[in-house]
């Protein structure tokens, strides 16, 4: 009986410890709004609407964007496409996000990249217009203009 109390002890003094860590926690940095569209012309490449997705962990903001509108007119294969998108900072000046993570893309099929990786500071309002998405397929680079503000605004990182 006594091994019991022991154990429970325990275990109740290590759930009290856990749960006090949890309230003791850094909360997660948050960027507000997670989720962004923009209207895009990509040229002879065509355009239309990307949605951007965005996250953050400290300084290091992550950015993916997919589009059912925006396609690529070959087969691309995973990891291959080298992404810049450049954002403008809403006191001035402007953040890149870059990175080759994409999933195979079929020919005709939406474009998905990401997720692009930038360095954000407390307080940066980034907004993909006016900016640019850049995509490196095989050696062809396709450059996408944005051609409003983002809906419903700009991403105001925590």
């Amino acid at each position: 009986m006594k091994r019991t109390r022991i154990g429970i002890g325990a275990a109740l003094t290590a759930g009290a410890l856990a749960t006090a860590g949890l309230v003791y926690a850094p909360a997660a940095a948050a960027v507000e709004p997670g989720t962004a569209t923009v209207q895009a012309d990509c040229g002879i490449y065509g355009g239309g609407e990307a949605t951007l997705t965005a996250t953050q962990d400290g300084t290091t903001a992550t950015i993916t964007v997919t589009s059912s509108e925006i396609t690529t007119p070959v087969a691309v294969e995973a990891n291959s496409v080298e992404t810049t998108m450049t954002m403008a900072k809403g006191d001035g000046g402007t953040t890149e996000f870059s990175g080759s993570s994409n999933p195979a893309m079929e020919a005709g099929g939406g474009v998905d990249s990401g997720p692009l990786t930038g360095t954000v500071a407390s307080g940066d309002s980034l907004d993909a217009f006016p900016g640019s998405l850049t995509l490196v397929v095989m050696g062809i680079s396709v450059t996408c203009e944005s051609t409003g503000p983002q809906s419903p605004g700009p991403f105001v990182f925590d």
